[in-house]
């Protein structure tokens, strides 16, 4: 099969026929085999109803109910176990997406070799409220995942190698992140493509700004997993010892200001009133957490499953 396409989506009842449709003329115009997988992320509409008929009508559509909603990350994780197209195309239900991207978001992944490549809405029909904190978002994204050329992470409208996306795992909400996931896993030729952006035609937004709070919280625990999810012992361990380090030499240096203070017979007060020795102390203590919760990282990852959870490109 040439195509996988994926759509995540949750109450776009509205919009899912016209999509189909859309997606169907694309398809056959440039005779791709292919298949359209719609999860439904719990919708509380009409939406499943609609799937059902696409389904029952059409031999290319599948479809995937959740119980609940549950997020992007959890459809995006079911529609990649689901595909079986040499490309996998993401695409978001609101008709925001062209699917005539398509051909060419295909075209750069066979014949170009990307790994990936992600959608780029340089003109946006958004908000300023929406646009301004987005760009401050992906300036931070580049800086910490290193993905230089990308200028829209969380843009849906994306295309994978088959081999990427059965070997990332997306979970929480880490959807925004895929092509830092894709790094991780060692698909390094990630890049982008400029896609027309439509204005929302039926509803609403369903994302409201705390997303880009979760996002930057989302971003830092990415990074650290990815620098020390097996190592941890080598971040907790190393600050835990300096910090215990220096909190005993402050605490030698308070005492030794003390014996030097009675040999001398000059007078001094108690060490237990200086504030240096409780703040000695304390470093002594909080590094001496630090190394044991390295510690204790390290016997979790060792008795982890996925401790040799190595991504292996050939064998011969």
């Amino acid at each position: 099969m040439d195509i996988s396409v994926i759509i995540p989506l949750y109450n776009e009842a509205e919009s899912l026929p016209e999509l189909h449709a859309w997606i169907k003329r694309v398809m056959d115009e440039h005779g791709f085999s292919y298949e359209i997988i719609f999860v439904n992320d719990g919708s509380t509409d009409e939406s499943w109803q609609v799937i059902e008929r696409l389904a029952a009508e059409n031999p290319e559509v599948e479809g995937i109910k959740f119980r609940r909603n549950y997020g992007k990350s959890p459809a995006l994780y079911c529609g990649f176990h689901r595909a079986e197209g040499d490309v996998v195309i993401t695409m978001d239900a609101d008709l925001q997406d062209s699917p005539d991207e398509i051909p060419e978001l295909r075209r750069m992944i066979v014949e170009d070799g990307y790994d990936l490549v992600s959608g780029y809405k340089q003109k946006r029909y958004d908000p300023l409220s929406k646009t301004i904190p987005t760009k401050l978002f992906n300036a931070t994204a580049r800086k910490v995942s290193g993905i230089k050329n990308l200028h829209d992470f969380n843009c849906g409208l994306k295309a994978y190698r088959r081999e990427v996306v059965k070997n990332i795992e997306v979970y929480g909400e880490m959807h925004r992140y895929i092509p830092y996931l894709a790094k991780n896993a060692g698909f390094t030729k990630i890049g982008e493509k400029v896609v027309h952006h439509q204005a929302r035609k039926y509803g609403s937004t369903k994302f409201g700004l705390d997303r880009f709070v979760n996002g930057y919280l989302d971003l830092m625990t990415l990074w650290f997993l990815s620098k020390f999810g097996k190592k941890p012992m080598h971040v907790f361990g190393l600050w835990g010892s300096l910090m215990f380090i220096l909190g005993f030499i402050a605490v030698v240096v308070v005492g030794a200001n003390k014996l030097v203070a009675l040999s001398t017979g000059t007078p001094a007060r108690l060490v237990t009133d200086s504030p240096y020795f409780y703040l000695s102390l304390t470093m002594m203590l909080l590094g001496t957490q630090l190394f044991v919760a390295g510690f204790l990282g390290d016997l979790i990852s060792r008795n982890s499953e996925q401790r040799n959870d190595y991504q292996i490109e050939k064998e011969i």
